[in-house]
């Protein structure tokens, strides 16, 4: 029966076709609008790593000045010191940890012919790559003995490993980055977890760094910081070493725990350490530790920004604006019917026939508006793209999900705004239909 109602449906919009693309259009400009901003909700609040997100939790110590006027002063920092971070890397009962930081290193190429180009760089620890469940395309991380050892070792991202090397093979080749070798131990796999959850304090969205060295390698040749660092008070003295025992934060920090018992005994571990640091005159507030799970983190640092939501509600609006439109278009073209239904009445055909048979056709004008609002939402990424750059290019993409959702919402959408022009096409009375025929 439901390919019987799709072929009067189909012949119905066939016989009025300016009515029936008029309602099209209204459903696609609303689906177009719509799912232009769904899907960059979609994508800020995604789950970057669906697979342990569970298991990974941010590290926040509050060290900060217990004088410090805000709207919020209770909250600790968004980063640790160096000192806490080392503290922890050495003796927090964690299953993986890794603190890491963004750098910028200047890459000199084997060719002397080609210019030296800046990387995006990030100091990290071995844990990182299993962890964070980095794929591998050549070779893989380095182990906890580079970490101790500051062995001057790198894992390339797969761009760079194209420009320097072709896309062969290079683990075991050397890499010349602001001055000094590094030997090339992996080359990462497309990775690029949306949003950048283990690093939302220097940018949620932005794209992966290009190479990845030890951090003690870092520390130990003062490799420049890139990103976000923060101060209470001025560092005892001057230089490196200064900065490094002051109470500046700007390392993020994530443990990997597995289970309920291994996240109280970090959380114990914390507080301890914290009790033990305030014997000495660190942490003068308050006990407020966090461990902040993937989501919740994301969630506490508002990833997905207000007004993005803000605009997802007006363009929600938008597309119900459309639908009303499409009520009245679907009202003017089944009363148009009034004589085909009384006919149909009159030949035996319950009211319910016809309303499944009605609803079908609006069933199908909404699949129409959804395949082409597919493409007004593609049009409308492109201009988010083109506006914002690459400060959004990794949010302006529909995966299989949005292109359903897309789908599914103009269906839905269509067979609401044919509730009520069905139902007031189906209480015709067909005697009085009749008479006028």
């Amino acid at each position: 029966m439901i390919f019987y109602y799709l072929k009067l449906g189909w012949l119905s919009i066939r016989r009025n076709p300016w009515l029936s693309a008029l309602m099209v259009a209204a459903i696609a400009v609303g689906i177009g609008a719509s799912m232009t901003t769904i899907t960059v909700n979609y994508m800020m609040g995604s789950n970057p790593i669906p697979s342990k997100s569970d298991q990974l939790f941010y590290v926040q110590l509050d060290t900060w000045d217990p004088n410090t006027v805000s709207d919020d002063p209770f909250e600790p920092p968004d980063q640790v010191t160096y000192n806490d971070a080392m503290a922890l890397m050495k003796s927090a009962p964690a299953y993986r940890q890794v603190a890491s930081n963004r750098s910028g290193l200047v890459l000199e190429p084997e060719n002397r012919d080609e210019t030296p180009f800046n990387v995006d760089a990030r100091n990290t620890f071995a844990d990182f790559f299993p962890m964070f469940e980095v794929p591998f395309l050549y070779g893989g991380g380095w182990d906890s003995n580079a970490d101790e050892g500051m062995e001057r070792v790198v894992v390339l991202s797969r761009e760079i490993n194209e420009r320097l090397f072709g896309g062969e093979n290079p683990v075991g080749r050397s890499v010349r980055m602001n001055g000094m070798d590094f030997r090339v131990v992996g080359v990462m796999d497309h990775w690029l977890p949306v949003p950048k959850f283990y690093d939302v304090t220097n940018g949620a969205f932005n794209d992966s760094e290009e190479v990845y060295i030890p951090f003690n390698v870092a520390i130990e040749y003062q490799l420049p910081r890139n990103g976000n660092t923060n101060c209470w008070k001025t560092p005892d003295g001057s230089g490196f070493e200064a900065f490094l025992n002051s109470e500046c934060v700007w390392i993020q920090f994530w443990a990997e725990l597995r289970n309920e018992q291994e996240k109280q005994d970090y959380m114990a571990f914390l507080a301890a350490y914290t009790e033990q640091q305030k014997l000495i005159g660190r942490f003068p507030r308050p006990l407020n530790n966090r461990l902040d799970s993937v989501m919740e983190w994301m969630e506490r640092e508002e990833v997905v920004a207000d007004d993005a939501q803000v605009m997802l509600g007006l363009s929600l609006l938008f597309l119900l604006v459309c639908l009303l439109n499409t009520i009245g278009l679907l009202l003017a073209k089944f009363i148009g019917k009034s004589g085909d239904i009384g006919l149909r009445r009159a030949l035996g055909a319950t009211r319910g026939t016809l309303f499944r048979q009605h609803m079908v056709e609006a069933g199908l004008i909404g699949l129409g508006g959804g395949i082409f609002g597919l493409g007004l939402a593609w049009l409308g990424l492109r201009g988010v793209e083109i506006l914002f750059g690459e400060f959004i290019e990794n949010l302006v993409t529909m995966d299989w999900l949005m292109v359903l959702t897309a789908i599914g919402l103009a269906i839905v959408s269509a067979l609401l705004a044919g509730l009520y022009p069905t139902w007031r096409a189906c209480s015709i009375a067909p005697a009085g239909q009749l008479k006028t025929q």
